[in-house]
C-alpha cells in the first residue's frame, strides 16, 4: 500500500511537470523568406551552380567530340594510335568525374560556398530561437517547415515573427507589416481540426490568429 501511494504521488508529479511545459513553433521557411540577405545568398549560390554546370557541359561536349572523331577515324588508325586515343578519352572522363565531385560533391565548391553564405544566417536564427526559448521558458520549439509530421498548430504559439524581430538589427529583415505568410489549404476556417493534447502544438494545420 505504501509503495502504491508513493508511485501514485510520483505519477502526479510527473504529469504536473509535463503539463507545465511550454511549447512554441517557428516556420523557418517563412523566416528565411523575410531575410533579404538570405535571398541574396541563394541568388549567388544559383549563379555559382549555373557557372559550374556550364563548365561541366563544356567538358562533356569536349569528350563527346573526341569520342565522335575517334569513332569516325578508328577504322583507319593503327592499333597503337587507337589505344592511345582511347586512353585519352578515358582520362578525360576520369577528369570530368573528379571535376564534378570537386564542384558539387559533399565537400565541394558549392557546398563550401553555401557554408560561407548561408550558415552564418542560419546560426543567427538558431541563436535567436534559443534566446527567445530561454527568456520565455519554452521546453520545446518545433519547426513547422521541418520534417516533423505536425498536423495542427495554434498560431498563438508561433514565434517566427519574434525571431525575425530579434535578428532584424543584424540581418535587416522585412518589416513586420510587409511580411506575408503562405496560405495552406488547412487554414480554411470551415474546417475544425481536433484540439492538440496539453500545451503541445501537436501534429501542423494552421490554427487561430496571433
Amino acid at each position: 500500500m505504501k509503495y502504491s501511494v508513493i508511485a501514485f504521488a510520483l505519477l502526479v508529479c510527473f504529469t504536473t511537470a509535463s503539463v507545465a511545459q511550454k511549447y512554441a513553433y517557428v516556420d523557418t521557411e517563412y523566416i528565411l523568406d523575410n531575410i533579404p540577405e538570405y535571398k541574396d545568398a541563394q541568388n549567388q549560390l544559383d549563379e555559382y551552380a549555373a557557372e559550374y554546370q556550364q563548365e561541366i557541359k563544356e567538358k562533356i561536349d569536349e569528350i563527346n567530340k573526341m569520342t565522335q572523331d575517334f569513332q569516325a577515324e578508328a577504322v583507319l588508325m593503327p592499333e597503337d594510335v587507337k589505344n592511345k586515343k582511347e586512353e585519352e578519352i578515358n582520362k578525360k572522363k576520369e577528369e570530368l568525374a573528379t571535376f564534378q565531385n570537386q564542384r558539387f560533391g559533399t565537400d565541394g565548391d558549392l557546398f563550401l560556398k553555401r557554408e560561407e553564405l548561408v550558415k552564418p544566417i542560419q546560426e543567427k536564427i538558431f541563436n535567436a530561437i534559443e534566446e527567445i526559448a530561454v527568456d520565455k521558458n519554452y521546453s520545446f520549439v518545433f519547426d513547422k517547415a521541418g520534417s516533423l509530421s505536425i498536423l495542427y498548430v495554434n498560431a498563438k504559439y508561433d514565434i517566427s515573427d519574434d525571431v525575425l524581430d530579434k535578428v532584424g538589427a543584424e540581418l535587416g529583415t522585412v518589416r513586420k507589416e510587409n511580411r506575408v505568410k503562405k496560405k495552406t489549404p488547412s487554414s480554411n476556417p470551415s474546417r475544425s481540426p481536433s484540439k492538440p493534447e496539453g500545451n503541445a502544438p501537436g501534429p501542423v494545420r494552421k490554427g487561430g490568429k496571433k
